[in-house]
């Protein structure tokens, strides 16, 4: 029996957080390459072209089994702060044995045997369990995604302040070419492009004040950045609902990451183009802010 090779139009990929900012994007480019998609849902989504759904928890044997059923390639990204429930997906992965592409950090250290805080934590510790599963991931890291900035929408609709915590300067990518990249390692073969892990940067290495400042240019705004001291960060993410566990996560990586200044031509290398500046997200994506 000879075995039809793997494309586009055979291909079905399974991806997870796809409602969220990178998600949402990677599931439109694999769309427009023709592959077939399915996503993991925890509650009903809206319908979308070319998309099928299924409804459960990414942690939840019965519903991923259900998920996995015929899926080539899956797109994982942990959405949760504590990699221990990995545990009980890993026996799905292993049965259903698709390949697993996997979104971690850049800020991750191999050479460290802790990394510098809790979010950076869990992204080591989901790679170790999926490598040592066997599951030999082709493994994305990430750094600072551009759609971040989405979070200052309300403050930019009162004002021209920009209030948080202040962070390490890093070399912010656009979740587009995150998602290209994600969607060309979906639909290669196995050893095209290497296990990684593939560390996808922007081009420019930016702090918050910089960002805000490209923001403002693209809305026609003299904006600025205004750093809080970490215990009123702190108090105003609580206040705001945000779950304790979170709150404390953003507080130690703002606290204890270090700069990040190595930029990559990882993105070039898996989308054959070079990675877009924050100054070309802020103006396509300045409507968003008026």
């Amino acid at each position: 029996m000879t075995e039809v090779p793997r494309t586009a139009d055979t291909s079905r990929i399974l991806v997870t957080g796809a409602t969220g900012n990178l998600g949402r994007e990677v599931v439109d480019q694999l769309v427009a390459r023709g592959a077939r998609v399915r996503c993991l849902h925890r509650r009903p989504a809206a319908a979308r072209p070319g998309v099928e759904s299924v409804v459960g928890d990414l942690t939840a044997p019965e519903a991923l089994r259900e998920a996995l059923t015929g899926v080539d390639a899956v797109f994982l990204i942990w959405p949760l702060l504590d990699a221990t429930p990995v545990r009980t997906v890993l026996p799905e992965l292993i049965r259903a044995a698709p390949r697993v592409v996997h979104l971690s950090s850049s800020a991750v250290d191999d050479d460290r045997a802790r990394q510098t805080d809790p979010i950076v934590q869990v992204h080591a510790d989901v790679e170790a369990l999926l490598t040592d599963a066997g599951l030999r991931p082709v493994v994305l890291r990430c750094d600072t995604l551009a759609s971040n900035v989405r979070g200052w929408t309300a403050q930019l609709r009162a004002g021209d302040v920009v209030a948080g915590p202040d962070i390490a300067r890093t070399p912010v990518v656009d979740e587009r070419d995150v998602a290209a990249a994600a969607a060309a390692v979906l639909l290669a073969d196995d050893d095209r492009f290497g296990r990684g892990p593939h560390v996808l940067t922007g081009p420019e290495v930016l702090s918050r004040a910089d960002q805000v400042a490209q923001l403002g240019a693209a809305l026609g705004r003299r904006l600025r950045f205004e750093p809080v001291p970490t215990d009123l960060a702190r108090s105003r993410m609580l206040a705001d609902g945000r779950p304790e566990v979170l709150v404390e996560a953003l507080i130690a990586a703002a606290e204890h990451r270090p700069e990040s200044t190595r930029t990559t031509e990882c993105v070039q290398r898996l989308t054959g183009r070079p990675p877009r500046t924050f100054a070309q997200w802020a103006a396509d994506h300045a409507a968003e802010f008026r």
